[in-house]
């Protein structure tokens, strides 16, 4: 397995980065022969890395996120000599990710604003996996090297200060319920420039532009194609827009 050549495959920088860091973390396991664990990942990300992992025909890996339907997951990448212990589902997940709940809050706040006080604190964006919103509280899956740190902290923040901060077992996160919208567009074809073009309220030429940008994703995998055609369950993603579940 060249490593490099592999790489340099990926036209773009920010997945050549993700790309390699798997690779060093499939090296340590081996050489260390203990678990390795990605920061969380977005859907895109996750795609992009479970592609690279079937194409090197890499098997000892197992993605995590902590509830049934996880939008952001890490991939547990693990030695041969724990093979067993994943396939009886017998490892601890509590040891690599966290649950921290915020209760008690005065306000029911938005997904963001939990958000935002975690990387108020300087925890970077990667660290903090999915955030269940509930009434008056929040329960935030973090890496593990982080939640210590916001524990003690998050009750300096303003919004905070009074609410009740723990840590609490994977297996009691709050049930999430998905919420949708429905929308409506019409186009004259389901060429992927039109649907672009009506989802982002724009012209043909701006949305060729995003398409050219990489911005648009099909099931998050970059799609560039304008005459590509949207199928039925198809699920559309434009970077900086919206997600879309066709």
């Amino acid at each position: 397995m060249d490593k490099l050549k592999f790489i340099e495959k990926y036209k773009n920088e920010e997945e050549r980065l993700l790309v390699s860091k798997l690779f060093d973390k499939i090296m340590l396991a081996e050489k260390q022969n203990k678990i390795q664990i990605t920061d969380f990942l977005s859907p895109i990300e996750l795609t992009l890395l479970k592609d690279t992992l079937n194409k090197i025909g890499f098997k000892n890996f197992k993605v995590f996120g902590g509830t049934k339907d996880s939008q952001r997951n890490v991939i547990i990448i693990f030695p041969k000599k724990m093979e067993n212990i994943f396939k009886e589902d017998k490892f601890n997940y509590n040891s690599i990710c966290k649950c921290i709940r915020i209760s008690g809050c005065s306000e029911n706040y938005e997904h963001k604003i939990y958000l935002g006080g975690c990387m108020k604190l300087g925890v970077k964006r990667e660290k903090i996996g999915d955030i269940v919103v509930f009434e008056n509280g929040a329960d935030i899956l973090v890496s593990e090297d982080v939640v210590k740190f916001l524990v003690n902290n998050l009750n300096e923040l303003t919004r905070f200060k009074k609410c009740k901060i723990e840590v609490i077992n994977l297996e009691d996160i709050t049930k999430k319920q998905q919420e949708y919208k429905n929308l409506k567009i019409i186009v004259s074809s389901l060429r992927l420039d039109n649907v672009v073009s009506e989802l982002s309220k724009t012209s043909r030429s701006k949305a060729l532009e995003i398409l050219k940008q990489e911005r648009v994703f099909i099931n998050y995998k970059c799609e560039m194609k304008a005459t590509k055609l949207v199928n039925e369950k198809d699920v559309i993603t434009i970077r900086g827009k919206r997600k879309i579940y066709y």
